[in-house]
């Protein structure tokens, strides 16, 4: 790992430190050097204290809330190190924000996961290593190598270990059927379906449930809790079918709102989540934290060294 020392830089923007911190760790390098200030309005003010020429630079920043600051930051991060001569820069985005803007659902509406894809790449950068995108599609919005990570396999090997008996593994809807299929074959257990409808944005509403889930342990699997209602309302729509347990798991957790107090008082024996957002001072007695931190780092240390990253999943 000392050999990498010399070339490779990982920086950090202000979103998510410990986990780069993390990072930082598994890869036996310090964060490089990197002065995040504010002007007196509110911009954003990026200083590299060392130099980059010619070395091959890893960002780590999530485009978490405050999702716009965040952003900007990143994209000033890479601007400053284009300009300072880097060899490579590549954005590690463990959550994408805007990815739910993904297409047009009614006229004169934006596409910002496309339009976020276009600012990154004007800005500089050239990869971007990304966790559990809400819309897979959203790589093809870029023209630069996206790696695409998933959580999948930590998530599963912490309900193995649980050793829950008689699982049945859930999909809150019919566009999430993918992912908890593949969460359900990790675990060798049967797939079911909650039929929701959103009559607004942030409003979740369950109508059905297809597949047997009497009788069975539930786990709930989505990339995204935000407020928690979506969880919520599968969670009661499995009970109401005889599901004796329950539980739910994401990669990215928003908790927007009352979105805590929400899955402290739902129904969910507990939700687990990751890191890929800073959870700091906002963990409840339900949720459960797994790092992404060492395959976040393998990505790192892969690409650097011009290995195939798709083995981590093998």
């Amino acid at each position: 790992m000392a050999a990498l020392a010399a070339e490779l830089q990982l920086f950090a923007g202000g979103a998510n430190v410990p986990l780069a911190l993390e990072v930082s760790e598994y890869l036996g390098i310090p964060l490089g050097g990197m002065e995040l200030k504010r002007f007196a309005d509110g911009e954003a003010r990026v200083m590299i204290m060392e130099s980059v020429r010619g070395h091959d630079c890893f960002v780590i920043q999530p485009t978490s809330r405050p999702v716009n600051e965040n952003l900007v930051e990143l994209l000033i991060i890479i601007d400053a190190l284009r300009r300072a001569s880097a060899w490579r820069i590549t954005a590690v985005i463990p959550y994408y924000g805007y990815a739910r803007q993904d297409r047009k659902f009614r006229g004169r509406e934006p596409i910002t996961a496309k339009l976020v894809a276009n600012l990154l790449t004007v800005a500089g950068v050239d990869r971007v290593v990304t966790m559990d995108l809400h819309a897979g599609q959203i790589q093809g919005f870029f023209d630069i190598p996206v790696d695409h990570l998933t959580a999948a396999p930590l998530l599963a090997d912490y309900f193995r270990q649980k050793g829950l008996e008689d699982i049945v593994v859930v999909s809150p809807d019919v566009g999430g059927v993918a992912r908890a299929r593949g969460l359900a074959e990790r675990l060798g257990a049967p797939l079911a379906i909650v039929d929701k409808r959103r009559p607004e944005p942030n409003v979740a509403e369950a109508m059905n449930v297809i597949g047997r889930v009497a009788g069975k342990v539930a786990i709930i699997m989505d990339d995204i809790v935000d407020t928690g209602g979506t969880l919520v309302e599968s969670a009661a729509a499995l009970r109401d079918r005889g599901a004796k347990a329950l539980y739910a798991c994401c990669t990215h957790a928003i908790l927007s709102g009352d979105g805590p107090r929400r899955i402290h008082e739902s129904l969910l024996e507990e939700l687990v989540i990751t890191n890929t957002i800073d959870q700091r001072g906002r963990l409840g007695p339900k949720l459960k934290v797994i790092s992404v931190a060492p395959l976040l780092g393998e990505a790192i240390r892969r690409i650097h060294s011009d290995l195939s990253v798709s083995e981590l999943f093998q």
